[in-house]
């Protein structure tokens, strides 16, 4: 059994059927998950698009990546594609889950932006939380508006510069001074091996077979990936497994013997060597503090 396949993936569900954006109001979400769903989102799953939960009132707690994020009026929350993430029970805040596609991204967002956005590829290194009440109402006022408007002509273009131009006051709010400056000639590459340690990790953990892929040289991949993480790449390899292991440990029932085996381990012990060298602690360890 793949144990990551026990996470349920979420796919893009529109009620309107539009299958690239949506605006939930969560008072509604919240009423619907009351009413049933085919996966229960107070557990951990596997989102295949991007999301911004924006909170206007009340306050609470959202889980990414095993991480709790305290919520209030004026949060807003990013989730990346591929992340796993859940929502408390009995959820007391209000606000709107914003819902959109990598294919809106790459249809609407200009080249530009994509690249300064960095929580759309790089969440690794770009805080989830941030606090920007002084826009969000204004944002969500005019999205709202919009997307009533009965003159639907270029609304999609319309929804997404609206978007677009959101995500980019978030991104100026979280940047700091030691947070390294986009290189646009790498960050292509940057993406790619992003993109190809995510496919491949359980095939190889190795920097040298990654720069092969990519047909440049080991030492360039560091440089690269250094500009972008502040890390070496065999650091951002060995940290997105162990990260996947997490995930696979805390939403499966899966044994470890099993989630090692899947994960591209060929022995226990290396498994656990890995994950100690990692975490400070084994899997097992781990498995029974959750």
């Amino acid at each position: 059994m793949n144990p990551l396949k026990t996470i349920p993936n979420i796919s893009f569900e529109s009620e309107e059927n539009e299958k690239d954006f949506e605006c939930l109001n969560l008072s509604k979400l919240f009423a619907k998950i009351k009413g049933g769903l085919s996966h229960n989102p107070n557990l951990p799953h596997r989102v295949g698009f991007f999301a911004l939960l924006i909170v206007t009132n009340g306050q609470g707690t959202h889980q990414i990546d095993l991480k709790e994020y305290p919520l209030k009026k004026g949060t807003v929350l990013k989730i990346a594609k591929g992340q796993v993430h859940a929502f408390q029970e009995n959820p007391n805040y209000e606000g709107f889950l914003i819902l959109f596609t990598e294919e809106f991204v790459l249809n609407y967002f200009s080249k530009s932006s994509i690249e300064f956005i960095s929580h759309l590829y790089n969440y690794h290194i770009s805080k989830p939380l941030v606090e920007s009440r002084n826009f969000n109402e204004t944002f969500i006022t005019e999205l709202k508006v919009e997307l009533e408007e009965e003159n639907s002509y270029a609304q999609k273009n319309i929804v997404a510069a609206m978007l677009e131009l959101y995500l980019l006051r978030l991104e100026r709010l979280t940047q700091t001074a030691d947070l390294p400056k986009k290189n646009h000639q790498h960050y292509p590459i940057f993406l790619e091996f992003k993109n190809l340690v995510e496919a491949q990790f359980k095939s190889t953990r190795n920097v040298k077979d990654y720069a092969e892929m990519l047909h440049i040289s080991t030492k360039h991949l560091n440089q690269i990936v250094k500009e972008f993480t502040l890390n070496t790449a065999k650091h951002f390899i060995d940290d997105f497994v162990t990260l996947e292991i997490k995930r696979a440990i805390v939403s499966t029932n899966t044994s470890l013997k099993e989630i090692g085996y899947d994960m591209g381990f060929d022995e226990v012990t290396n498994f656990t060597k890995f994950f100690k060298k990692h975490t400070g602690t084994t899997p097992k360890q781990f498995k029974a503090d959750i």
